[in-house]
């Protein structure tokens, strides 16, 4: 087996070497000094290019760490950009049907609000003046309101007319014209029932909507509208009110449930 031998250690046992045999020659201690010399420079470049080299691979696995980072955080974003993707195109077939939706719309508006009027005009006659007032400023304010507010206010107003089917609601109001003008304390419960009491409670009638008149009430179904007038006011807690309807009920075809 080849002996190892280290070339600092070697450098110095040779350097040792000279230095006893310097007295006796100073050209022979000259060359040993050059010799130490020359070996510290090598070793000083053999650290040197050590210390590069750690730096490079430190330098590598970082690389290799922001890489494998790069490639969890591309995993992570790869669903968003696909959503991101999707709803770019929807926008983008919006955008090409928005000239057509423009048109069109102006046509829309003026069903919508042909719709509501007729819907007012054969539906139970509550705040009569009131409604068909809501329906005409669509019309007679309409022009000075951009596309957005108009459209707004239609919506409103379908849905004010909506809501009235679900609400329970009294007020005194005014009942025929000229002589027979009187006032009157009116009932209703959503678009069933339709009523109206006298102020001394002794005359009472309900809305027939199939005949479009008013049909009289006796005293109990009287009593029955006075009681719902106290709960729409909030002077009686809810109960069941046994009343006629005024919508006229369907009924179910043969072989139904």
């Amino acid at each position: 087996m080849r002996p190892f031998r280290h070339p600092c250690l070697w450098g110095a046992v040779l350097g040792l070497g000279l230095v006893a045999s310097a007295s006796a020659d100073p050209a022979l201690y000259q060359e040993s000094r050059e010799a130490q010399r020359s070996q510290a420079e090598l070793q000083v470049r053999i650290d040197a290019a050590d210390d590069e080299t750690r730096a490079m691979l430190e330098e590598l696995r970082e690389l290799e760490r922001a890489e494998r980072r790069l490639k969890r955080e591309n995993a992570e974003l790869a669903p968003r950009n696909e959503r991101l993707a999707e709803t770019l195109d929807r926008r983008e077939a919006a955008l090409d049907t928005l000239a057509e939706t423009r048109e069109a719309l102006p046509v829309l508006e003026e069903r919508l609000i042909e719709r509501l009027e007729q819907w007012v005009d054969g539906d139970m006659p509550f705040l009569r003046e009131e409604r068909l007032a809501r329906v005409a400023s669509l019309r007679s304010q309409g022009e000075a309101l951009s596309g957005a507010e108009r459209w707004q206010r239609i919506v409103s107003a379908w849905r004010a007319e909506l809501d009235y089917g679900r609400e329970v609601d009294a007020w005194r109001g005014y009942l025929g014209e000229g002589d027979s003008r009187r006032e009157v304390d009116y009932l209703r419960l959503g678009r069933v029932g339709f009523y109206y009491l006298t102020p001394d409670g002794r005359a009472g009638r309900v809305w027939q909507a199939d005949s479009g008149s008013w049909a009289p009430l006796n005293e109990a179904q009287r009593r029955e509208v006075r009681n719902g007038l106290r709960i729409a006011r909030d002077r009686r807690a809810p109960e069941l009110l046994t009343l006629p309807v005024s919508q006229p009920l369907e009924r179910a075809p043969e072989g139904d449930a």
